[in-house]
């Protein structure tokens, strides 16, 4: 399990590496593109702006004496030829271009006028004005007259000699520029793409690690959490969740290892009561059954001889440990159908007072075999109770059962009844042993009772019965004693509430 969750923690840590190399990668080679891209302008805009009055300076010095058109209204083409010749021996990139008012090309050493099947060429005159107009401090691409699909940078001026007018219009970056320009972009790719976008490329990444590194600290502390919890450590608990980046995560954890750590210890509990349970049950049940067999055993290899009053009085101990250990199964039977929740209260309104009158009746009879007196005190016109009668009933029951148990020769009983608020109060006392404080706490839990009497009185189901009949109607039972001076023992039930409407 162990080497699964630091594969499953690798996969993540790759798969969060290869994403965001993926991305240092793209954004390497976005920025190259970019920076060529925009490097590019700023030389073609630097370029126009410093031969922005090249056109006029060619128009000035070279339109001196000459003209840029013949007597018979043809293009002076020597004068053009020797003045491309000047100016390409200067800088082969540039182009001049005769161009009419229409923007019809005119003529250009550049292009091929001999052929009378080229059709008649034109340039777009709107960025021709546009920079005149500006006095070139603008950045605009025209028309490339050897390739309409790309935009170039210029230099145009008009011109008006003897007559004729037209634009002297100059492309700065020509057909020329642009192959120098592709076998240096080119060398230039590779130099950046090799050594400055490697090196960019590998500083961003030992960035971004320590940025994840950083990122993700909260998350390697929850996971090493997480893990000493699994090796079993209940303890561990991931601190400040509420400072914590992953905070819902964080919170939810601790709440989880809280909720699972309580039902391990109530597993271990249960499993502790079992082990008492099966320890007590044995010994319960072994009790009676060993007397049962032990008589019957008697009887049958004396009956011969016994007299028929010894029978008898065989009979009657065998009946009574038959007894005991039917009402031991049925106290079982009816504690696990309460713990079980599979019983459920049929609450009704009814008169505490009548039934445990009922009770003291019956329970004097029992109590004259130990000269014990029952007595029941009770308040004066007492409210209805809206309760489960049979499981009240049984409850108290129990608590007469246990009082008759513990209280000696000439003993006093009191079944008490008083209303406090919305509830009446019930309590069973005695002028018994009483209970140490030490074992108030365990009396209720199920087959557990004090040491003192544990031997003789059995698994104690009585009072654990009792607590769950209590937690049935939303309420609990309490004892009050002190050693020598009896025990009080305590529980409240809801006042019928008569509907107004």
């Amino acid at each position: 399990m162990r080497e699964r969750s630091r594969l499953l923690t690798n996969k993540l840590i790759v798969k969060i590496t290869i994403v965001f190399t993926m991305l240092v990668m793209l954004m390497g080679l976005s920025y190259m593109l970019i920076s060529i891209y925009l490097t590019n302008k700023h030389f073609e805009e630097r370029s126009q702006k410093l031969n922005s009055e090249l056109a006029n300076h060619l128009i000035e010095e070279k339109f001196q004496g000459n003209t840029p058109f013949l007597e018979n209204g043809e293009v002076n083409k020597p004068l053009f030829g020797d003045l491309m010749h000047d100016m390409m021996a200067v800088n082969r990139a540039i182009e001049v271009y005769l161009i009419s008012l229409k923007g019809e090309i005119l003529y250009s050493v550049v292009l091929d006028h001999d052929n009378p099947n080229n059709p008649t060429e034109f340039i777009d005159l709107a960025p021709v004005k546009e920079f005149i107009n500006s006095n070139g401090n603008r950045y605009i691409l025209g028309d490339d007259p050897r390739d309409k699909n790309q935009k170039k940078i210029f230099s145009a001026a008009r011109f008006n000699e003897n007559g004729q007018e037209g634009y002297i219009y100059i492309v700065l970056a020509g057909q020329e520029i642009d192959k120098v320009s592709s076998s240096l972009f080119t060398s230039y790719f590779m130099k950046l793409g090799i050594v400055a976008s490697i090196l960019t490329t590998l500083f961003i990444l030992f960035l971004g690690f320590l940025s994840i590194w950083f990122l993700t600290k909260n998350l390697r502390s929850i996971i090493a959490t997480v893990r000493r919890f699994r090796e079993g450590d209940m303890d561990i608990r991931i601190e400040n969740p509420q400072q914590n980046d992953l905070s819902v995560l964080a919170v939810n954890f601790n709440e989880m290892a809280d909720t699972i750590k309580e039902n391990i210890e109530e597993i271990k509990s249960v499993d502790i009561l079992r082990r008492e349970l099966i320890a007590n049950v044995s010994h319960d049940l072994r009790t009676p059954l060993s007397i049962i067999n032990g008589y019957i055993e008697t009887l049958q290899m004396k009956k011969e001889t016994l007299s028929e009053d010894e029978q008898n009085k065989y009979l009657n101990i065998i009946k009574g440990s038959s007894d005991k250990l039917s009402r031991l199964v049925s106290q079982l039977f009816e504690y696990s159908k309460l713990e079980a929740r599979q019983i459920q209260p049929q609450k009704e309104p009814f008169a505490i007072t009548d039934l445990s009158l009922d009770l003291v009746s019956k329970y004097q009879i029992l109590g004259k075999e130990k000269n014990i007196e029952i007595k029941l005190e009770a308040d004066d016109q007492l409210p209805l109770v809206f309760a489960d009668i049979s499981l009240v009933e049984r409850a108290i029951q129990n608590l007469l059962d246990n009082a008759i148990k513990f209280t000696p020769i000439g003993g006093l009983i009191k079944l008490q009844i008083s209303s406090n608020d919305d509830e009446i109060k019930v309590g069973i006392s005695d002028n018994g042993p009483g209970i140490k404080k030490s074992d108030q706490s365990i009396i209720f839990d199920r087959y557990r009772q004090s040491r003192k009497h544990s031997q003789n009185e059995g698994l104690g189901l009585g009072l654990a019965i009792v607590k769950k009949i209590m937690e049935l109607h939303n309420t609990t039972i309490k004892v009050i004693s002190t050693p020598n001076q009896g025990s009080t023992f305590e529980f409240n039930l809801p006042k019928y509430q008569v509907s107004m409407s």
